[in-house]
């Protein structure tokens, strides 16, 4: 692919490498983020994967925060995997990066491309396909954040527009199978429930989020799928709860839940979000 330019960037973060940086940093410091700025971590890695949101910054990045700060508390990973769904309708239902970088004012961001030829090989279902990525933004914003804890990392994109149960465990067991001695992180990058009342939305949030912490994913999707959410990405965490608990994952902590009403003050429409962490003992 070469370079992946951002395409977001100006929108749902801003474009100048010193703006994006001060804004992360209001993200750490916002009252409904962590509080402070992050500290490099030496401790052993406890965390296997994170569920983050993807909105702007303006909404999505306090919450977000929360999960960024408790990785940065631990040792870096040597490459993530990004899972997000797929807005924009564009490329195949499970659609990897495979070769080159993604740009963002932060830098570049190179593809793990023996790791993506692996979980390649590992799946018959998972293409590399680049025209998904074209436009989505789920994946994207999460790299700005990752560049401002992490020194030095490379990453796996991959997006889906399937996202049912079967598909979501068959991409899991593929990057369980992938990793095979690799020290990695998985990131699953989802918007809680979409447009409807605080009132409504946080009943049917909090009931994802109550499966999740079970690290149940077959719940997760039977309650999306009966109640209705209205969540973006249940099937990227889905695939990291799956694969979280093969590589050893046993307990999981919620870390922030907002809403874009709590930031605006209208919770007549809101969408929600919410940081997870899921965890290891070491």
């Amino acid at each position: 692919m070469g370079v992946r330019r951002p395409v977001v960037a100006g929108a749902f973060y801003p474009a100048d490498r010193g703006r994006l940086i001060r804004t992360i940093e209001d993200c750490f410091t916002h009252r409904l983020g962590p509080g402070r700025l992050p500290e490099e971590g030496e401790n052993d890695r406890r965390i296997v994967s994170v569920v983050c949101p993807h909105a702007g910054y303006m909404y999505s990045g306090p919450p977000a925060a929360h999960a960024y700060l408790h990785l940065a508390s631990e040792a870096a990973p040597d490459v993530v995997i990004i899972l997000g769904p797929n807005h924009t309708g564009l490329g195949g239902p499970i659609s990897m990066g495979g070769e080159g970088a993604w740009q963002t004012p932060l830098g570049r961001v190179e593809i793990d491309e023996d790791l993506a030829k692996t979980i390649f090989r590992e799946s018959d279902i998972i293409d590399v396909d680049d025209t998904a990525h074209m436009r989505e933004h789920s994946i994207e914003v999460q790299l700005p954040f990752l560049q401002y804890i992490y020194e030095d990392f490379k990453f796996v994109p991959i997006c889906m527009s399937f996202q049912d149960l079967e598909t979501s465990r068959h991409v899991g067991r593929a990057i369980v199978n992938a990793l095979e001695g690799r020290n990695a992180l998985i990131v699953a990058s989802t918007d809680m429930s979409h447009y409807e009342s605080r009132e409504s939305a946080a009943p049917k949030d909090r009931g994802v989020i109550d499966r999740v912490l079970q690290l149940d994913e077959a719940a997760l999707q039977t309650w999306v799928r009966e109640q209705r959410v209205t969540m973006c990405g249940y099937g990227p965490v889905s695939v990291a709860i799956h694969a979280s608990k093969q590589l050893g994952a046993t307990e999981a902590e919620l870390l922030a839940y907002s809403t874009s009403g709590d930031f605006t003050g209208d919770h007549s429409s809101v969408v929600g979000y919410s940081s997870i962490k899921i965890t290891k003992q070491v």
